[in-house]
């Protein structure tokens, strides 16, 4: 194995894909902009169809613009001339994806197609191709070489569809003013969708898991209260449960390095943090992580509008809800 060769084959590889890719930019014209407003005003679903390797970027550019706010599902044109061409309606867009542009299982449904009226976009590498002139709309993909040495096998095409698609469904997610908690109602599942949809609320130790000991507690009562809840960390609280402060594992070896320290004489009060970093309950809990982050701390106390402490998380709780 010549291992030089290899990489140099690999930068080949994608030197031409980039190449690809950089060309598409000329194509966002006012044919892109009209394929837009086509699939904007869909008020059923954008019917994504193509062939072989062109079936395989269309099946995802389905699923792309089905997870960023546009209905969409992949039709095979194998099976559409075979009972699968009832899954269009006369609401929905159809894209058409094929390099040569003379994918034979598109042009036998084309007419039907055109029968029921619906807007035929179609992404091809030939503009002089039966689907492009065809299309309602067509979008040129085409590319000056294969990253294929033979010439043969898709993958600068391919990569330039699959991009194109990107750019489709991207612009119509602006356009729709599509947010993050759009998108994590369609990705409830794995880490994705708990760091959207988790609040603090939804992780954080409520009640009597909640570290606090009044300010004229002693650290020996503070470091009990640290060890059985388990924090790394206590809330130091008034009367009315409103936050004074928050002393951790950080700040008592701070405190014993540069003191003699007499823990059942010392007040917490005198060595908690004032006016700590804290969270709200509403908050996502990757928004705490965020803050986690920001100020180097491992765990932060949750309080409401009035400041009175109402839970309390650290890191292992992020960890054990699967938010980092």
């Amino acid at each position: 194995m010549n291992k030089n060769k290899i990489k140099t084959l690999a930068e080949a590889v994608l030197n031409v894909e980039a190449e690809a890719i950089e060309q598409l930019k000329s194509r966002i014209n006012d044919d892109f902009v009209e394929a837009c407003g086509f699939m904007l005003a869909c008020e059923g679903r954008i019917v994504v169809t193509g062939m072989g390797k062109s079936g395989h970027i269309g099946n995802k550019i389905a699923a792309t613009l089905a997870s960023t706010g546009t209905p969409s599902f992949f039709m095979h044109p194998g099976e559409a001339s075979h009972g699968d061409l009832g899954m269009i309606t006369a609401k929905d867009v159809v894209l058409a994806l094929s390099n040569s542009g003379e994918t034979d299982e598109i042009l036998t449904i084309l007419p039907l197609i055109k029968r029921m009226k619906v807007p035929f976009i179609t992404l091809t590498g030939n503009p002089a191709s039966r689907m492009a002139q065809a299309a309602t709309i067509n979008i040129d993909v085409s590319v000056s070489k294969e990253a294929c040495p033979l010439g043969l096998a898709p993958t600068a095409s391919t990569t330039a569809a699959l991009a194109m698609g990107d750019a489709l469904a991207v612009s119509l997610l602006e356009e729709r003013g599509f947010t993050s908690n759009d998108f994590a109602l369609s990705h409830p599942g794995g880490r994705l969708g708990r760091r959207l949809l988790l609040h603090i609320s939804d992780i954080m130790q409520t009640e009597e898991n909640i570290p606090r000991v009044r300010a004229k507690a002693t650290l020996g009562e503070a470091l009990l209260e640290m060890s059985d809840k388990r924090l790394g960390m206590t809330t130091i609280v008034d009367e009315n449960n409103i936050l004074l402060g928050l002393f951790t594992d950080g700040d008592l070896r701070r405190l014993m390095d540069h003191t003699h320290v007499d823990v059942h004489k010392m007040q917490v009060s005198e060595h908690m943090t004032a006016d700590p970093k804290r969270a709200q309950a509403n908050m996502l809990a990757a928004e705490g992580l965020q803050l986690m982050e920001e100020f180097k701390v491992n765990a932060l106390p949750v309080v409401d509008e009035e400041n009175r402490v109402v839970g309390a998380f650290n890191m292992h709780d992020l960890l054990r809800s699967g938010v980092v």
